[in-house]
């Protein structure tokens, strides 16, 4: 008896080896697999700005990356005791308006320098909906709760969200013509706006993106959304707020994620940083024990040999 559907996964070139350097931007979901890449030790950096839930934000960040467009103290605004922009998530809020026009301008030059480096960009978006602040007249990353009175909102056209995927790989490319570009949807559900309206923004995203995927050299989609929403498809596989995918979901993505991106021979210093991984994480009976002190003592020397091989990883 079958009880499951099963998404055809490739294996895709180039992959992704520890000499790889990744750069993650976009949805929640894009920091859930930068955790697993971080995990195991892979170079991954993810979202300077904080999440970015749809195109043109991301877009707006590549654009002043690629322009040397600097943010001033009229990209931000004062609220709840914290000066605040727009363009950016509020885990850059800051009570100091110099430090975080500073966090800013830092964000966006580190944007910069990892898209120069970058061998493999994995780009996530989460809605095609967007918000317009009335006053400023321009499309904002976050609303930052402020009253809904000040924003118009509307659905990005499938010619407009081509538009700026086209923008973007324009601008990845220029940064770096070899770069491998990677695109998912994310699979958090946006019912803040509405059942209906959240998959007819998934809609117009799959419908723009494909044609462009198919047509780019170098660059792929991942069915990140689709596995969640024809493989799983159980809310067991679902935080209590039913709108993000759980732990055990995350990790399903990842398998597959691992085996359409990441190479066989990669995965066996995988394995050995999961040891270590699990080795430095391991409660002992007794701290002083003669054989808790050898274990520490044998896993500090297989430490220190990956790190010698490897003079990038951290633990």
């Amino acid at each position: 008896m079958k009880l499951q559907t099963q998404i055809p996964i490739v294996k895709h070139t180039p992959a992704i080896d520890y000499n790889s350097k990744l750069f993650l931007l976009g949805s929640c979901f894009a920091e859930n697999i930068s955790n697993k890449l971080s995990y195991y030790k892979f170079q991954n950096k993810v979202n300077p700005l904080g999440v970015l839930f749809h195109p043109l934000a991301i877009l707006d960040l590549l654009k002043r990356a690629q322009n040397r467009i600097g943010y001033n103290q009229k990209d931000l605004f004062f609220s709840n005791g914290y000066w605040q922009s727009y363009s950016a998530h509020s885990r850059l809020n800051n009570a100091s308006k110099k430090e975080i026009v500073l966090e800013l301008n830092s964000a966006a030059h580190f944007t910069k320098t990892q898209l120069m480096a970058a061998s493999h960009v994995v780009l996530t978006f989460g809605t095609a909906w967007v918000y317009k602040h009335i006053e400023s007249q321009s499309i904002v990353a976050n609303c930052h709760k402020q009253p809904q009175k000040e924003f118009e909102k509307s659905l990005l056209s499938i010619d407009q969200l081509k538009k700026s995927f086209e923008s973007i790989i324009s601008i990845l490319k220029s940064f770096n013509p070899e770069v491998t570009i990677i695109f998912t949807i994310s699979p958090v559900r946006h019912l803040k706006d509405g059942f209906v309206e959240n998959n007819h923004s998934k809609s117009h995203l799959i419908s723009a993106l494909h044609p462009i995927v198919n047509t780019a050299e170098n660059t792929h989609y991942f069915p990140s959304f689709e596995l969640v929403m024809d493989e799983l498809r159980d809310y067991r596989f679902y935080k209590e707020d039913m709108l993000h995918p759980n732990q055990l979901a995350v990790d399903y993505i990842w398998e597959r994620f691992q085996f359409s991106w990441i190479g066989s021979d990669t995965k066996i210093t995988m394995n050995e940083v999961s040891r270590l991984q699990k080795g430095l994480g391991h409660k002992p009976f007794n701290s002083s024990s003669k054989a808790h002190l050898a274990f520490l003592f044998n896993l500090s020397k297989d430490v220190d040999a990956l790190v010698y091989k490897y003079p990038f990883m951290k633990f």
